[in-house]
């Protein structure tokens, strides 16, 4: 195991598309959502000690977290929990990682990634991530991992690759060309017919001076806030500092403020059983179903002509349904959800207007 392989793992996402699982107290990170006794962020934990010390794996989230990911991860010690005082997306998350591993070894190399995906096939992901480690390592690259589309998928972003120049150590490793945000179908569909487009995975690999470097030419209105911290890292005056920088910090992706922008990013395409677990629909692709095509977590669930849905209840809760199709149904703490698979993404409208109506009490 190299000992200049570091990990940064994004924890503080409130996951509100799997709301009412979900909630803001408690997020699907910290949650054990496919029901094989371990939390979504304990997985990735795991799966990263296979790559990188467990000493170098630092954790971003919400200061309201860091109980639970302390609590969650007993191998991490707490100057590994990196508090951040309010949500900026992921480019001023990992800007502050960034510096906070400067600080330790300016020879990083860096696999930064969500913490709340699902790797059916860890093996092979090991062996891609490694792969792309070894490539960040020899190249002044940001690489990222695509994934090869199964189908026209409208929830994911997607990457194209230069079919023409490719890696010689690596074939799978492609000169990014064009990122796309979420498309339209019809759109998508041309993507997977095309042959040279994959979903963008959010996992991204690359040495520390040349994410620094990157930061500096694309984001340097971030990089100078973080950059301003040197010495106070892991010190009593970093949680200060941090805070006074979150107030004045533009919220801004790593996808938009360096990815898009940059002339050195590479892809690694892959098929390592992947999900990003963004919304019930994606956690019903991955989950066993019955002879009519439904997901079910709950011990009392009783369906009659129910075919194509998710389901997942309380054990102690005694369910019966009837006549519904492709649908979601949840109860979590008092709060039930039906909606139809169709429609999921206006759950994050639908936990606005409780928020609003009914309080917090229900987000």
């Amino acid at each position: 195991m190299n000992k200049n392989n570091f990990c940064i793992i994004m924890a503080g996402g409130i996951g509100a598309r799997f709301w009412p699982l979900s909630r803001q107290h408690h997020p699907k990170q910290f949650i054990d959502i496919l029901g094989n006794g371990e939390t979504l962020i304990q997985a990735t934990f795991n799966r990263f000690t296979r790559i990188c010390p467990p000493e170098n794996i630092y954790i971003v989230t919400n200061e309201i977290y860091k109980s639970q990911v302390l609590e969650q991860l007993p191998l991490i010690r707490e100057e590994q929990v990196l508090c951040e005082p309010s949500r900026r997306n992921t480019a001023p998350c990992i800007a502050y990682a960034n510096y906070r591993i400067l600080q330790i070894n300016p020879d990083a190399n860096i696999v930064v990634a969500p913490s709340d995906h699902i790797i059916l096939k860890e093996d092979m992901f090991i062996e891609v991530i490694t792969s792309a480690l070894n490539a960040a390592r020899e190249n002044d690259w940001l690489l990222t991992l695509g994934i090869q589309p199964s189908r026209p998928d409208t929830g994911y972003g997607y990457i194209q690759f230069d079919e023409s120049r490719s890696y010689a150590a690596d074939s799978r490793i492609r000169k990014v060309k064009t990122f796309t945000e979420k498309p339209q179908l019809e759109m998508a569909m041309q993507f997977l017919a095309s042959g040279d487009f994959l979903w963008n995975s959010g996992i991204f690999i690359w040495k520390l001076k040349s994410i620094l470097a990157a930061f500096d030419k694309y984001l340097p209105e971030v990089d100078q806030l973080f950059r301003a911290g040197i010495g106070k890292y892991n010190t009593a005056e970093e949680e200060a500092f941090i805070r006074k920088t979150y107030t004045i910090c533009k919220s801004i992706s790593i996808d938009y403020g360096v990815m898009e922008k940059a002339d050195n990013v590479y892809v690694l395409a892959s098929d390592f059983g992947w999900s990003d677990l963004g919304t019930w629909g994606s956690l019903y692709e991955t989950r066993l179903k019955d002879e009519q095509g439904n997901a079910v977590v709950g011990q009392n669930v009783m369906m009659y002509d129910t075919r194509n849905c998710i389901v997942n209840m309380p054990k102690e809760k005694l369910v019966v349904l009837h006549g519904l199709d492709d649908y979601i149904v949840v109860e979590d703490e008092g709060v039930l959800l039906v909606c139809r698979k169709g429609d999921e993404q206006q759950i994050r409208q639908f936990v606005n207007d409780v928020l609003i109506e009914k309080g917090e009490k229900y987000v």
